[in-house]
């Protein structure tokens, strides 16, 4: 049945191809210019395009491997000055080359659900129809244009490799995972301490450590995969000494708090309650607030008019302050597969909710690993229909263009829909119900009604989108939290 799913949902990508792309197309255009044309020494160094390479070196050499097939199909599109070129060769190569390497999403999902415990129950069924199927998925990957469901893939079949108690190699697939999208180290404290408890200790009936049980070779042995995959992706650039510009490539912190489109997270919700605080300090009496640099639309810092403004490293703790509990619980039943998955979802949630400069894309990291508990519990299922629908709700400002409202609405109220089918025992409150049934206003007035009414105010819309889903991821997350501590 999965590989029927996989030929229909292809047959979906393939519907998709003339639609609106954004300037991500052209970054990975540029970067398929920038590894054929250059050499590797000059990959991070190189100015031409703004669009200049940010993603770790695997990804790199990815993109190098796909130039080799680009060349025989329009060799104009690897000239590195040809900077917005889109050819309709070069449409169909790129976007068919997110639909081939979709089939590492195709096999992780496989192979996950034939590793779990329940494999062969309606989990196996019920894992690749949610993923495969996922709008956020196709929306970012196959309009938008990037290639997350390689990287998803990737995810997967490490998580299938603990799930078969194969810890060495899903320490491989991690590693790669991470030496081709940094993003990914959101997720890196859940594996590391689900590897060192459950792989380099041994517990008690009771579940109990045992200290003295610590296995120096084990530990040993998940190092130096580690450090062999970080070795074959960072030696040629630390031998061409280009290695610092590219951390910096991977880590700017000088973007601002904030994307452009705020992600629908906490600093959300901190940045309205900014403006709004700004806005009534007259009427309270208060000193007039200096005006905030964060409605602009632009990449930016952001520096708050009336609240304390955010460094990075205040995100940083709070992230890691967001984490600690779920991680202590996780220590503390280290053989438990479903613990883990729930570790694994709030590491990835809680740095969506409090990271630095988060993408609203970042909320794939967090629905994608709850699809894989979704079939496990009534509570989880309810949870994955509420994150699901307002995460992948929270996109439609990617596809801004109006012919795309129909495929966005389509691809959405499809995955909604097939969704609650699979998940028959979920069970969504009266509150949550009338929350998702907001949806429909805030499409209609953010789509239809504001370029008649508010033309001036362009960003009201996405102002509107990232307020109302933080409100529901935030109390999502909130809510899982504490289903993961009391369970």
């Amino acid at each position: 049945m999965s590989w029927s799913v996989f030929i229909l949902v292809s047959c979906v990508k393939v519907l998709l191809i003339p639609s609106y792309k954004s300037t991500d197309f052209e970054v990975h255009r540029n970067w398929l210019a920038l590894t054929s044309s250059l050499p590797y020494s000059q990959w991070y160094t190189d100015t031409t395009s703004p669009w200049t390479l940010d993603y770790p070196p695997l990804f790199a050499w990815f993109e190098y491997l796909l130039s080799l097939v680009a060349k025989q199909v329009d060799p104009a599109m690897l000239v590195l000055t040809n900077l917005d070129y889109a050819s309709w060769s070069t449409v169909l190569f790129q976007r068919t080359s997110v639909m081939v390497t979709d089939l590492v999403l195709f096999l992780g999902c496989r192979s996950l659900s034939s590793s779990l415990p329940r494999g062969g129950g309606r989990a196996s069924a019920t894992i690749p129809l949610l993923v495969l199927t996922n709008a956020g998925l196709l929306m970012v990957d196959h309009v938008h244009f990037q290639y997350n469901g390689l990287l998803t893939g990737v995810l997967l079949l490490a998580l299938a490799a603990l799930a078969a108690d194969k810890v060495v190699q899903a320490a491989v697939w991690f590693a790669v995972l991470l030496h081709l999208k940094h993003i990914y180290l959101y997720l890196a404290p859940a594996v590391g301490v689900y590897m060192l408890r459950s792989y380099c200790f041994q517990s008690t009936r009771e579940g109990s450590i045992v200290w003295r049980s610590f296995s120096l070779f084990r530990l040993l042995s998940l190092a130096a995969v580690v450090a062999a995959a970080s070795a074959l992706s960072l030696a040629p650039f630390l031998q061409a000494g280009t290695l610092p510009h590219l951390l910096a490539r991977l880590f700017p912190f000088k973007r601002g708090l904030c994307h452009a489109y705020w992600a629908p997270n906490f600093w959300a919700l901190y940045n309205v309650a900014d403006k709004g605080l700004a806005l009534a300090a007259p009427r309270l009496g208060l000193p007039a607030a200096p005006v905030a640099s964060m409605t602009g639309g632009l990449v930016q810092d952001i520096a708050h008019a009336v609240l304390p403004s955010v460094p990075p490293l205040a995100t940083f703790l709070l992230t890691l302050l967001a984490m600690l509990p779920a991680l202590a619980k996780l220590w503390a039943s280290p053989h438990s597969l479903t613990q883990f998955l729930r570790c694994l979802v709030l590491c990835a949630w809680s740095s969506f909710m409090f990271g630095w400069h988060v993408h609203e894309k970042a909320v794939l990291l967090v629905v994608v690993p709850l699809a894989t508990l979704a079939a496990a519990s009534r509570q989880e299922a309810s949870l994955y229909l509420l994150t699901a629908t307002t995460g992948h709700f929270s996109l439609f400002p990617l596809l801004f263009q109006p012919r795309e409202v129909p495929t966005k609405v389509l691809l959405h109220l499809s995955h909604s829909l097939l969704a609650s089918h699979l998940l028959p025992h979920a069970a969504l409150s009266r509150l949550e119900q009338a929350y998702l049934a907001l949806q429909v206003p805030v499409f209609l007035y953010s789509e239809l009604l504001h370029p008649l009414l508010l033309p001036s105010l362009p960003f009201l819309p996405l102002l509107l989108y990232s307020l109302y889903c933080a409100l529901g991821l935030t109390a999502a997350y909130c809510k899982f939290y504490l289903h993961y501590l009391r369970s």
